[in-house]
């Protein structure tokens, strides 16, 4: 027996609505299983009676159409009980009236009456319905003078308890697939959530800074210098535009971050905050799979130094594996970096500042180390990261 595919059963209400593809399925998988009425059918025309041929005929032909056309509605969104006791209702009497008016024969229909159980009611119901009516294809046809079933007396209870069990067995796969299913769409959705948060603020954060930075450099200079102070002023505009679309980038998923293009951006950025650098001239050692973390890396550490550091004097420097960013500016960092990587050791939520960076170096198999910048100037503040060439090697393998 061929049951539609559903997001619950048994104690859950089934809430996915059923397509007309999922009902055209369920008809064509379900009326394969139809020729069981054959029998009843022929022993309906082979009756005396041609009432008991014409209505017999009907009966199943109703019967037939309930739970073709009927049980799909109903399964899988089971939204009443009204619903639920209509189509196992008109099933139950049909499935009678065809055994009153045609014989033993029509005990096939009990099948499709178990089965409808199974899949329409709780599970605690709808068990103890089922073995009763498993029982009860055993009992009546002994009981009643006349009656004689065709093969075993068991193969028809055995038929029921299978087609039952077997179709419960398959709702419920079903059942943990949708919710699998479900699951990982969550989980998906959680991811690509955090990683716009992230992208946000660490392309926010740093543009921000660096408009904040150029417009007051172009406010100083606007009494002495009006044709700098109209550069730096352009170049707020520029990056402003560029920002936006970044913005929009990040948003999409399509944002690319480059380790030359971040130098380059920190070499003016910290030029016009007049903090003396120290940064790579070339970055072409740097492997390509590690390029847009250590992008991201110098992003996050000019940004911080910027706002946060008051330093005087900032170094990068690069090689294959190891990024690292030391100021000799105040070290009050230091507690913020501490409680943003113990953060993202404990699992905790997040994805901006220092915590994002920590999620980005970690999917990449590194390691984020901060503390005080000793021996640059005291305290200073160290952003270090590495990334064993295990991990690389790994990266690339897969």
């Amino acid at each position: 027996m061929t049951v539609p595919e559903s997001s619950g059963v048994g104690g859950s209400r089934l809430r996915a609505r059923c397509t007309p593809s999922a009902g055209t399925r369920w008809r064509r998988a379900g009326g394969i299983w139809l020729f069981y009425l054959l029998g009843p059918l022929i022993a309906a025309w082979r009756s005396s009676s041609p009432v008991v041929a014409v209505v017999g005929s009907f009966l199943l032909l109703a019967f037939s159409v309930v739970y073709l056309f009927g049980f799909p509605r109903v399964w899988p969104a089971a939204r009443r009980r009204r619903d639920v006791v209509l189509v196992s209702g008109t099933l139950v009497i049909l499935s009678a009236a065809s055994i009153a008016l045609i014989g033993p024969s029509a005990l096939a229909t009990w099948v499709f009456v178990a089965v409808t159980w199974v899949v329409l009611l709780r599970w605690q119901i709808a068990v103890p319905l089922v073995l009763a009516l498993a029982a009860a294809a055993l009992a009546v046809p002994q009981h009643v003078p006349g009656w004689h079933l065709r093969g075993p007396q068991w193969s028809l209870a055995a038929s029921i308890a299978f087609a039952s069990f077997a179709v419960l067995a398959v709702v419920r796969a079903n059942q943990s697939l949708a919710a699998a299913r479900a699951e990982v769409a969550q989980l998906a959705a959680e991811r690509e959530r955090l990683r716009i948060a992230r992208d946000l603020h660490d392309l926010l954060g740093h543009s921000l800074t660096t408009i904040t930075v150029k417009a007051a450099l172009a406010a100083r200079l606007a009494d002495r210098d009006l044709t700098r102070a109209r550069n730096e002023i352009a170049d707020v505009e520029a990056l402003a535009r560029r920002t936006l679309a970044d913005v929009r980038a990040a948003v999409a998923g399509y944002r690319d971050v480059r380790l030359a293009t971040e130098i380059a951006t920190a070499r003016e950025v910290l030029a016009a905050a007049g903090i003396e650098a120290d940064l790579p001239r070339v970055v072409d050692d740097v492997p390509a799979e590690l390029a847009g973390l250590f992008g991201w890396v110098v992003r996050e550490g000019v940004t911080n130094v910027v706002r946060h550091s008051q330093a005087k004097r900032v170094r990068i420097t690069v090689d294959q594996r190891v990024i690292e960013v030391v100021d000799d500016g105040v070290g009050v960092l230091s507690a913020v970096a501490d409680a943003a990587l113990a953060a993202s050791g404990s699992g905790g939520g997040g994805g901006h500042g220092l915590l994002g960076l920590a999620e980005r170096v970690a999917a990449a198999g590194g390691r984020l180390i901060t503390g005080p910048a000793d021996g640059f100037g005291a305290p200073g503040f160290r952003l270090r990261v590495e990334v064993p060439a295990l991990a690389l090697t790994s990266g690339e393998a897969s």
